[in-house]
This record gives structure tokens, sequence and C-alpha cells, in this order.
């Protein structure tokens, strides 16, 4: 489910340490999210890629944040890659990732519109992540797309194995890596109002994100970002997306 990644595709990796980040990113095409256009962004290790400003805070924090920082959180939690693992960018217009961004982000159009046509990409993925604090090898596989024609803006959230859930510092088992408060999946405008939860963030259901799904691919996650509207799934996916008043995005 997720797309080519690590030095082999030319990606650059951030630095192995607790809440680091990538320096500051700017973007070849800018990216609408949720009505206002960002030329350049942040990867954080904790599970976060952030417009304009850095998120190093590594407890997840229910959304909408106050203080504007607009950000798409693919899994927000307490990553440690001292203990493990790699945190990997890289902006693309390689023809070929584009002609699958354009086939996988298809189901997520609504009927009639024009099919997605992505000029530009950005891929972070982070891949086999420690938790801070672990006393096991768990590990996190996972990715957040950013995908643009200049105008329509998708995200894609991809999810390999979700072994773990929380670090120490948020009430985590060292050994389990679960309990505590759980990683936060979703993103946030940076109004102070607008906001979206993928369903299950924030609790112990989050873990089961690899499995579940809003495009009928398990595992995967796909949503219209520039005017923000949320994507409606096959009838038969589990997971599949409903407004509730814990998730708007008006």
């Amino acid at each position: 489910v997720l797309y080519p990644f690590g030095p082999g595709v030319g990606d650059e990796a951030t630095h192995h340490e607790d809440d680091g980040t990538s320096p500051e990113i700017f973007l070849e095409e800018n990216f609408s999210f949720f009505g206002r256009a960002h030329r350049s962004l942040y990867v954080n290790n904790n599970g976060v890629v952030s417009f304009g400003t850095m998120v190093p805070e590594f407890t997840p924090q229910p959304f909408p944040l106050p203080g504007h920082r607009p950000f798409v959180a693919p899994y927000w939690a307490d990553v440690d890659t001292r203990l493990g693992g790699d945190v990997f960018y890289r902006q693309s217009r390689d023809p070929q990732l584009l002609a699958r961004l354009a086939q996988d982000l298809a189901p997520a159009v609504p009927p009639g519109d024009p099919p997605p046509q992505p000029t530009w990409a950005f891929v972070a993925t982070w891949d086999r992540v420690a938790y801070f604090g672990a006393a096991s090898d768990k590990v996190n596989t996972f990715q957040a797309v950013l995908a643009s024609d200049g105008i329509t803006c998708f995200v894609l959230l991809n999810y390999g194995d979700l072994q773990w859930t929380t670090g120490i510092a948020n009430q985590g088992d060292p050994h389990t890596g679960l309990g505590g408060i759980p990683a936060q999946a979703g993103f946030n405008s940076g109004d102070d109002v607008h906001y979206y939860n993928v369903p299950g963030s924030r609790t112990p259901a989050v873990q089961s994100l690899s499995h579940r799904s809003n495009l009928g691919v398990p595992g995967r996650w796909a949503f219209r970002v520039d005017h923000f509207k949320a994507t409606e799934g096959p009838p038969e996916t589990p997971g599949t997306l409903s407004k509730t008043p814990e998730a708007p995005w008006s």
C-alpha cells in the first residue's frame, strides 16, 4: 500500500533523534490546505507534516489546536528514531509515481468530477520507527503523500504495520507500546476551528488504520484538502467516513 521510498528513490532523511524535524522544505508547487496556500513544510519525526512551522510536540492533542498550526497527522505519537527506524521525504515529478497516484486517487473523486491528474507529489515515510522509552522491538510504518495539479490538492495516508500507539511519556507501556494517550490521525486546519479526525484517533482503535480505509483498499485513506471535503468510501468499506459531530469538516 506504500509508494516507493528510501535512498534508492532519492529520499532525504531526518536525523535520528527524539522529537526531531526536517529543515524547512520549500515546495515546488503551492499546496492548498483548508483554503490556504502553503509554500513550505516540515516533516516532524513524531508523525506530522506541518506547514510553515515545526510541530515537535510528542503528545497528540485533540483537534482543533490553537496557535495557527496547520498540519497533516498520519500518526502523531512519540516517535524516537534513536531506538529504531527512519523518516524519509522527497518531492517528486516522477511520471510513474504521478500516474499511480492518479489511478489510486480516482475513487476519491465524486462521479462527474474530473479525474485527478497530479503533476507534483511530496512523499513522507516513517519506516519501522520505534517509540520513546521502548523496551521492545515494536515498530510502525506509515506514509503521508501530498499530491497536486496546481489547483486541486489531495492527501493520501498509507499505513503498513502498526505495532504500537503510545510512548512512555504519554503513559504507554514500555513493553507493549500500548495504553495511555494513543496516536492521533487527521488534519488540523490552522484556523483554530476546522479539523478532521480519522476514525479511531486517540483511541486504541487507531492501531487498526492499516486494516481500514475510505477507498476500499485496506490501509489507504484519501482526502481532497484544498477546500476540505471528506471522502466517502464504498458502503462496504470498514471505517467508511461519515459526518459526525466529533469530526466537522466544513
